[in-house]
């Protein structure tokens, strides 16, 4: 029997929980990146180690994130996405008694497999609970966690740094996601089914075609599939790109101190917050849940920050810190909208785990290609190169997403 009270009750449960778990698996995954300076003087690293550290644990992730797509849909999204929190936390605190290469090296590839559960179950989640209409803007709403996450993640790891070392910044972090872990063993559950409420009726849902029609790996499917992926492919590309490489631009190329660059850099999630929540309310607002057009448009407008950031980015910090926020405020909206909402859209919310995971998975591949080429790039001394891949990334979601438009106004996509 349907209870609106209960529902809403369980439905604020859920995005709580699953809020706090994606922004507590921030601080599991930031105290690395943050201590990396520290880490080389304590334990003799040089930045080759560091580099390949940073790498097995990019591959790990792109890689957990096929594995945790197939276990999610067979096992539910409960059981991968506490069992991922609580091996991440694990790993952080082997982290903070490491004494070697070798011991960081195999625990941050852990710590990648761990860290992949994290979007497809959270994703997952949340598309039982919610209908199509109010996806986007609830997805727009609640992706802010990897924004504020991010940003309150390094912060934190940084603090227990200065005071504690690199010991004190891991355990810190592991007791941070600890609490998140608690708020989903308590608060979340797959699906209104599990405490005897009644499926989400969604009648767009069903006018997309039956749950078991759409519940299959059919060839429309895979092809739109495989677009949305290049697509998000691009996107991670320029995202880890700026996250991993804008603080070392902003030192070697303008001298800022190396705090003055850190917090310079979160310009580009700052912005993107208002991206996320922007794009997730026009999509329901002006275009009835469906998500290519405004994503394109803000596509559009990455590819812009990214050429302005090419022309003008390397000349100037002033175009410099504005190329960042304009870029991170439209890559961010596409983001959140294809591989969050637009992945339970795509399929249908059964398949949401798997839709998901594959989609994020072929995103963190750009992840790990931009950290191979970047690095090589930077060895000429010039920027501009790296700008012009950038710009190349763009363009490819920009595509991508174009083709994905005219099929889907040829009726060969619902999204």
């Amino acid at each position: 029997m349907s209870d609106p009270a209960l529902l809403r009750s369980w439905r604020t449960r859920i995005l709580v929980s699953t809020w706090l778990a994606y922004a507590g698996l921030y601080f599991c995954r930031k105290p690395f990146f943050v201590a990396k300076k520290t880490l080389m003087d304590d334990l003799g690293l040089t930045t080759g180690d560091l580099g390949e550290i940073g790498t097995a644990y990019l591959v790990a992730y792109a890689i957990g994130q096929f594995v945790n797509a197939a276990v999610g849909q067979k096992l539910g999204a409960r059981v991968v996405l506490l069992t991922g929190m609580a091996i991440s936390i694990g790993c952080n605190i082997a982290f903070a008694f490491a004494t070697n290469y070798w011991t960081l090296f195999a625990f941050m590839t852990f710590n990648g497999l761990a860290q992949a559960a994290g979007w497809p179950a959270v994703v997952g989640t949340i598309g039982r609970w919610t209908k199509r209409a109010e996806r986007g803007t609830i997805m727009g709403l609640w992706g802010t966690c990897y924004q504020l996450g991010g940003v309150a993640a390094t912060a934190w790891a940084g603090f227990w740094l200065a005071r504690q070392g690199t010991r004190g910044a891991f355990l810190a972090a592991s007791s941070a996601l600890f609490l998140a872990w608690v708020a989903v063993f308590l608060w979340q559950r797959n699906k209104p089914e599990d405490v005897g409420l009644p499926a989400i009726d969604d009648p767009d849902e069903a006018r997309a075609g039956s749950a078991d029609d759409r519940a299959q790996w059919t060839r429309p499917l895979l092809i739109n599939l495989g677009l949305i992926g290049a697509c998000y492919f691009g996107i991670k590309f320029i995202r880890y790109a700026l996250w991993s490489w804008a603080p070392y631009l902003l030192e070697t190329n303008f001298g800022l101190a190396p705090d003055d660059a850190g917090y310079l850099s979160t310009l580009f999630d700052l912005a993107g917050f208002g991206g996320v929540v922007i794009a997730g309310i026009v999509s329901d607002r002006f275009f009835r849940g469906h998500r290519t057009v405004p994503a394109l448009a803000m596509l559009g407008g990455m590819v812009l920050g990214c050429l302005m950031l090419g022309l003008l980015g390397s000349v100037s910090l002033f175009w410099f810190g504005a190329s960042l926020a304009v870029i991170g405020f439209m890559l961010y909206g596409p983001d959140s909208l294809l591989s969050g909402a637009g992945a339970v859209d795509l399929g249908s919310p059964r398949m949401a785990v798997a839709v998901a995971g594959i989609i994020n998975g072929m995103g963190s591949v750009g992840a790990v290609v931009q950290e191979l080429i970047v690095s090589r790039l930077l060895d000429s001394g010039s920027m501009t190169p790296v700008f012009m891949v950038l710009g190349a990334a763009s363009v490819l979601s920009l595509a991508s997403l174009t083709v994905m438009l005219l099929r889907a106004r040829s009726g060969q996509s619902d999204l």
